[in-house]
């Protein structure tokens, strides 16, 4: 009895397809025992280098120097902020947005005519280049206020750790194991506290003194030395020390809410100040003029 022709090339094709995966297997394994795999610490080399710089040229032609006040200050900032790349590559990309937001204001001001768009077009070019090239002029406080929001956010982060730190004071654990189980307590830091972890045990100092390096701020400059007294040595004298940085934090964080509402305060009185004015314009105001018309007829 002969089978079924279509049963014939389907078993066919199973079979090419299974030895297609059987060699692609096969190859794989052979090429896995002959390419010598990297050490397991060999990121850390990368690590050192940090991150990959602008090149000179292109900051020689955009005018930039790195030895700069306005390149050192903003350097400062985006290490705050948390930006992770060559402080090179933003004052190009702030140079950009200057030149190109002057642009657009003035061939949208002085050349109308040259520029292919509507004329109620051209005033939102005129706008948008203005706004760009006011942003990145007045840089400066939009990265302080950046830098403010997220040291506050590290601080009660780092304020949440530390007291699971004294928490875990009179545990026989190893303050790897006290910090790994820290880091649900995280979200802004957790990816750094996560590498640092992760760098433990191939050089504990080191990967400390990265972790203090990636996050930037004052607050993790401090836990990384209240961490790496710990790590030389638990005693109660430095968990004490721990309870000080506790403190400190607590304090920080109810002046900050402290200035916030002050903030919020003035705010409410410029607000509250509104509808007195707008009474004024609707109530007071006409009666001031047809007083004003009286005397004038008086005279």
């Amino acid at each position: 009895m002969l089978a079924d022709p279509s049963i014939v090339r389907g078993l066919t094709l199973l079979l090419l397809v299974a030895q297609f995966g059987l060699c692609a297997l096969s190859v794989s394994a052979l090429l896995q025992a002959w390419i010598r795999r990297r050490p397991r610490w060999t990121h850390l080399q990368f690590e050192d280098d940090g991150p990959q710089p602008a090149p000179k040229w292109l900051l020689r032609a955009a005018g930039i120097r790195r030895g700069s006040q306005s390149f050192l200050t903003r350097e400062t900032l985006l290490a705050g902020c948390g930006f992770a790349y060559d402080p090179a590559w933003y004052m190009f990309a702030r140079r950009v947005a200057i030149l190109f937001g002057s642009a657009a204001l003035i061939c949208g001001a002085a050349f109308p005519a040259y520029v292919p768009l509507p004329p109620d077009r051209i005033l939102w070019l005129q706008a948008a280049g203005a706004a760009l090239a006011a942003c990145a002029l007045c840089d400066k406080p939009l990265l302080e206020s950046v830098r403010k929001a997220r040291s506050e956010l590290i601080m009660r982060e780092i304020l949440a750790v530390s007291n699971q730190l004294l928490y875990f004071a009179g545990a026989a654990l190893h303050l790897h194991v006290k910090l790994t189980r820290c880091l649900p307590y995280t979200s802004v830091i957790r990816s750094d506290l996560r590498r640092m972890l992760a760098e433990w045990y191939h050089d504990a100092g080191e990967a400390i003194a990265r972790f203090k390096r990636r996050v930037g701020t004052a607050e993790a400059d401090s836990f990384a030395e209240t961490i790496e007294a710990l790590r030389l040595r638990e005693d109660d004298a430095f968990y004490a020390l721990l309870r000080e940085r506790i403190a400190d934090y607590k304090a920080k964080i109810e002046l900050s809410r402290e200035s916030r509402k002050e903030a919020a305060s003035y705010v409410l009185f410029v607000l509250a100040g509104v509808p007195i004015l707008y009474m004024f314009q609707i109530f007071i105001y006409p009666w001031v003029q047809e007083s004003q018309q009286l005397f004038q007829s008086l005279q």
